[in-house]
């Protein structure tokens, strides 16, 4: 359960300004829209935009933004300091990050079409911000943006996705929402509400997380009882972080109404208990840290084996996806070419994690193409083959990994280990619970063994155990002496005694009254003469007991496993096994007979093993009944006996060691079988998975052939966009060669473009474009111009008056409505024809 290390307290004094990243691709311009469109003007937060663009072309997205927001919206310039309420867009062939409140612009790290510019921009905001960063990945094709969301989330942050179904294109949020990392899964308009109600709801203060609200006691006995797994070791303030984070998802405002809602939604326990294990890691993470480790560690470890033991072991605790585990096992092998007298040496790692999703995600080896940002191309090349638009671990790494869920509180640990790593682990924990598992890794290493912890922890008060490399090393030698600090704990339950095991109460017994004599007398005589019996399935899952069977089967410890062949005394366990094969697949009974059972106690105990064949209810299941047997009597001396006379205890011994070795021999035969009709299963699915590899490699060729004919249709539409500009600039040059003064009004009689003849009878200039027809003034004396413009929509018939100024002149003023090439009616168009000479020659006409 790897978890990312808290956010650094250093830095400036004044909190930075908090920033929500918006990644999105193809089809996100209309998201971006959406979204701004819904942003108050004074949010206190800033906003980043970061999109695929076209290296080789001028972006107009700033200026596309800034219709539909009252922020401003600028291009970013290198940096640039960061301020609120502003909305910042990446510029052309070039990559953003975030530091020190400042915007960094550099030149693209990899070839086009390998880019994840919206991951860098997240990563850069879960570093800077912690829990203050907020991503939102909108619209688009591919993956870009899943690794980086789940930086934010390991770090705290707040992550969004766009409703798929809302998106133009879905690929981004499908791969964002299928990683398990997104908070809010919404449509980009109903977004900007959500993430100011997150980021205004204020984190719980030092003294709330010392002071253990009964409410956080309360959610987590509802978590431990939902997963079997108790998070009350772990540290408050850590947890009501990640529950306060819950709570902002789900709109709630206290702990009693989150309390509340895990009672009604049982689903909801599992995503909190995902969100506390939520873990962050990548390939050699600290590289100083593996250089160190490469180099001087490693080498010495080698040294101090003997030439017999020529084995390493390794544990790495709260591996989370994996990448600590394999990196291991690659510095291991740069080691042993860089060192030829150890070729012969193995390195056996063992990988642990509370989390089932990320052990799954770690035995598949498969990671995608972001990790070529951790990777050398050298270490790529020799240690990946390139899969499925990502990365696959090779062959022999993977067998040096061995991956398994564990839980480094309650489960026992690994033992005779070299090296132990457990980073960025313990600063979650209490400090008692630090000091206990420090002392557990004390002793789970070998004399001098290493172990490895993250950049914020130290050993504590184990100074005894453990010895830095250096003054600011995380690497510790185990001292070999010392001692554990206190008590060591180990996590595994006891087993029971035996004399708990003989005072076992019945399991199984009938509270009913009998009905007559006759079954008064059976139930007495079962009770007193009826052997201990488990009734068991063909897989050997006990379904009834009868009577005390303590003394032949005991619980296993760890998690409860109600199997004959977990719960059988070890010197039954290889021959019942057998017998119980034997039974099921021939259908008679089978007897064991003088079985001993326990190495160190001389009880003997005889066994049945008898198939239900009725009732029908029964048909399929194994009664497995126990007798105990007599004692060989064992003689003293063996001076006395006879000569050529065979003791008939060491006789009798004989035969069941070798009764045991043919049972042994079944069982490995069996087991065999198994094998090699699961290799065949899995040479099946190879073949399986090899057919489907080719089919991804050619949905890939048709992919990049469908991304080269959208290049094509976006050269198409830039070329429709210049020519609309030069028909645009012909209608203009056209309207002021006129002459004619014109005014076009859109439906809502709002002003949308005029010639500069206008300006002579109503005062417009730029700034005027959308204001209403009723606000402007003008020389005219038409006070019913309004009213006409109106009813020309209405009736879509023209009106033509003549229309006198103030200043003396006369206008032929012409109002048409405004058809589309569709036939479709959009606004109205007002012509002013100048009309003033022929208005004073009809008056020197009528004096005449």
């Amino acid at each position: 359960m790897s978890i990312a290390p808290a956010p650094s307290s250093q830095g400036p004094a004044t909190d930075p300004t908090p920033i929500v990243g918006l990644g999105a691709s193809a089809g996100g311009l209309a998201a971006l829209e959406q979204f701004l469109a819904q942003v108050p003007a004074a949010s206190g937060l800033a906003y980043v935009v970061v999109q695929h663009l076209d290296p080789t072309h001028k972006a107009m997205l700033a200026e596309l933004l800034q219709r539909c927001t009252a922020m401003p919206v600028l291009e970013v310039l290198s940096s640039q300091p960061i301020e609120a309420d502003v909305v910042y867009v990446i510029p052309p062939n070039a990559e953003l990050t975030v530091l020190g409140n400042r915007l960094h612009l550099a030149a693209p790290s990899q070839p086009r079409g390998q880019r994840l510019p919206v991951d860098l921009l997240f990563s850069s905001l879960a570093r800077e911000l912690g829990v203050r960063a907020v991503g939102v990945v909108l619209s688009g094709m591919g993956a870009d943006g899943t690794q980086g969301l789940q930086t934010i989330k390991a770090q705290g942050g707040m992550t969004l996705a766009q409703q798929p179904e809302s998106a133009q294109f879905d690929s981004m949020p499908r791969s964002a929402i299928a990683s398990g990392c997104v908070d809010i899964i919404a449509e980009p308009a109903d977004m900007p509400a959500r993430i100011l109600a997150m980021t205004r709801q204020p984190l719980s203060s030092p003294a709330e997380a010392a002071s253990s609200p009964p409410q956080l006691k309360a959610i987590l006995g509802l978590v431990q009882e939902h997963t079997r797994h108790d998070l009350t070791l772990y540290k408050s303030n850590t947890l009501l972080r990640r529950i306060t984070r819950r709570m902002g998802v789900h709109d709630l405002g206290s702990l009693d109404a989150y309390e509340n809602f895990l009672r009604q939604n049982p689903q909801e326990i599992d995503l909190l208990f995902k969100e506390v294990l939520i873990g962050v890691t990548a390939f050699f993470r600290d590289p100083d840290v593996w250089l160190e480790l490469k180099d001087a560690v490693l080498p010495q470890l080698l040294a101090r084996h003997s030439a017999e033991e020529r084995k390493l072991r390794a544990w790495i605790a709260g591996c989370s996806t994996g990448e600590e585990a394999y990196s291991l096992a690659m510095a291991f092998s740069e080691v042993l070419d860089a060192w030829p007298e150890y070729q012969d040496f193995t390195l056996q790692i063992f990988a642990t994690d509370l989390s089932a999703d990320a052990m799954a995600r770690a035995r598949s080896g498969h990671y995608p193409a972001a990790i070529a940002q951790d990777l050398s191309p050298e270490r790529l090349a020799h240690f990946f083959t390139v899969q499925a638009g990502g990365y696959q671990i090779n062959k022999q790494l993977r067998e040096m990994v061995l991956f398994a869920q564990h839980d480094v509180i309650l489960d026992p640990p690994f033992t005779r280990l070299d090296l132990l790593s457990c980073r960025n682990l313990l600063i979650y924990f209490s400090v008692p619970l630090q000091q206990r598992l420090v002392a557990l890794f004390h002793y789970s290493l070998r004399p001098g063994g290493v172990l490895l912890l993250g950049g914020s922890e130290t050993v504590g008060r184990s100074q005894s155990l453990f010895r830095p490399l250096h003054q600011k090393s995380r690497l510790y030698w185990r001292n070999h002496s010392g001692g554990p600090v206190g008590a060591l704990h180990f996590p595994t339950q006891r087993r029971l005694s035996a004399r708990a095991a003989a005072q076992e109460p019945h399991l199984i017994h009938s509270n009913a009254t009998p009905a007559n004599l006759q079954s008064l007398a059976d139930q007495l005589l079962l009770q007193a003469f009826s052997p201990a019996a488990v009734l068991v399935t063909e897989a050997g899952d006990i379904v009834y007991i009868n009577g005390r069977t303590g003394r032949y089967l005991e619980p296993a410890a760890g998690r409860a496993n109600w199997n004959i062949h977990v719960m059988a005394r070890p010197g039954l366990r290889a021959q019942l096994a057998v017998a119980l094969r034997s039974a099921t697949q021939s259908g008679t009974p089978v007897e064991l007979r003088g079985l001993r059972i326990d190495d160190e106690a001389p009880a003997m105990v005889d066994i049945t093993v008898q198939p239900v064949l009725q009732p029908q209810a029964l048909q399929g299941m194994v009664m497995i009944a126990f007798r105990d047997a007599a004692q060989a009597p064992h003689k003293r001396s063996r001076r006395a006996a006879p000569a050529g006379t065979v003791d008939a205890a060491v006789s009798e011994e004989l035969i069941r060691s070798r009764e045991e070795i043919r049972a042994l021999r079944q069982e490995m035969h069996a087991s065999q079988e198994e094998l090699q009709a699961a290799n065949e299963e899995l040479q099946s699915t190879n073949e399986e998975l090899q057919s489907a590899n080719e089919e991804l490699t050619t949905s890939k060729e048709e992919a990049q052939s469908m991304n080269e004919e959208l290049q094509t249709i976006n050269g198409e539409l830039q070329a429709k966009l210049d020519d609309l500009a030069l028909a645009q600039s012909d209608m203009q040059n056209l309207l002021n060669s006129t002459d004619i003064a014109t005014l076009f009004l859109d439906k809502g009689l709002n002003v949308r473009r005029f010639t500069e003849q206008i300006t002579r009878v109503i005062h417009l200039r730029e700034g005027d474009i959308g204001r209403p027809l009723s606000e402007l003034a003008s020389t005219l004396i038409y006070p019913d111009l309004n009213a006409d413009v109106r009813e020309t929509l209405r009736t879509l018939a023209f009106t033509e008056k003549q229309i006198a100024t103030t200043d003396g002149r006369w206008f032929t003023v012409r109002i048409m409505p405004y058809r589309t090439q569709s036939n479709v009616i959009q606004g109205a168009v007002i012509t002013f024809v100048d009309i003033t000479r022929a208005k004073e020659l009809e008056a020197r006409l009528r004096k005449a």
